[in-house]
């Protein structure tokens, strides 16, 4: 079993043991994820390019609970549609290599669209 299978399956029971399913539709899991997001971004409110690539180590521990609940409500969010995110990342990413060919994308931050 892979690791993120073995969380999956944690979460759904931790998820099961506290009658949460009732709470958890797509709907919602997608908003709490979305608020998710927006809490990692405060950790980087306001700091620098410099200072965001080097976080203390609080800035770095709240860094790391923020991305720990985006991966929770996004996992929790794929396996309640029946998706499987590693290999839908696996698809998306071929589907960008094709978008966004080295030769034409390389050290630019242009859409593909813009290629």
């Amino acid at each position: 079993m892979s690791d993120l299978e073995a969380l999956r399956r944690q979460l759904r029971d931790f998820t099961a043991a506290r009658d949460w399913e009732q709470f958890h539709s797509p709907k919602n899991l997608a908003m709490a994820l979305s608020a998710e997001s927006g809490e990692l971004l405060e950790v980087f409110q306001w700091l620098t390019e410099e200072q965001s690539a080097r976080l203390d180590d609080r800035m770095r521990a709240a860094a790391a609970d923020e991305i720990a609940d985006v991966l929770l409500y996004l996992i929790r969010l794929a396996d309640t549609l029946g998706i499987d995110p590693v290999v839908e990342a696996r698809r998306k990413l071929a589907e960008n290599e094709r978008k966004y060919p080295v030769d034409k994308a390389r050290g630019t931050a242009k859409k593909y669209t813009e290629l």
